[in-house]
């Protein structure tokens, strides 16, 4: 179901998603609103599933993942137990960070955050390719992001 939002709706949206630690306060104050609505706002968001949960971003080069690999996977069937049992097994494996189920020739597309391309090898050899169901695997290499964006807003 689609949450209404109207135009402070947004900008308390836009605001916090560029800084989740600016004070309710100094939030407020941007939107034009006081303290007090202000924050009943964020609690209703909160609760109707627009706002999710506040995280840090994490530039993962500087952590030592700079290293990103697009991966995408077809199985030999698309049934249930074998799209469960990817599925299961993916959310182990701590160099995926993003997993999408595709429509198309591919079943999956992964984002996997390694080191290096060693790294990248041991996990494709190691632990993707031995994934029970795994068909076919063809991998990307990224020059540069072009653009990254939290979430689409309006």
């Amino acid at each position: 179901m689609r949450f209404e939002l109207d135009a402070t709706d947004k900008k308390i949206l836009v605001e916090l998603q560029g800084n989740a630690r600016v004070s309710h306060q100094e939030l407020s104050e941007r939107v034009g609103l006081t303290p007090t609505p202000c924050a009943r706002r964020i609690r209703i968001l909160e609760k109707a599933g627009v706002i999710t949960g506040y995280s840090a971003n994490i530039d993962e080069t500087a952590v030592g993942f700079g290293f990103s690999v697009f991966v995408s996977v077809q199985l030999d069937h698309q049934i249930d137990d074998r799209l469960i049992n990817f599925e299961r097994e993916i959310k182990l494996m701590r160099e995926v960070v993003d997993c999408w189920l595709m429509t198309g020739k591919r079943d999956y597309l992964l984002r996997i955050a390694v080191v290096d391309l060693h790294e990248f090898e041991r996990f494709l050899t190691g632990r993707l390719t031995k994934v029970a169901g795994v068909a076919s695997i063809e991998s990307s290499i990224p020059i540069r992001r072009v653009k990254q964006q939290m979430a689409r807003l309006f």
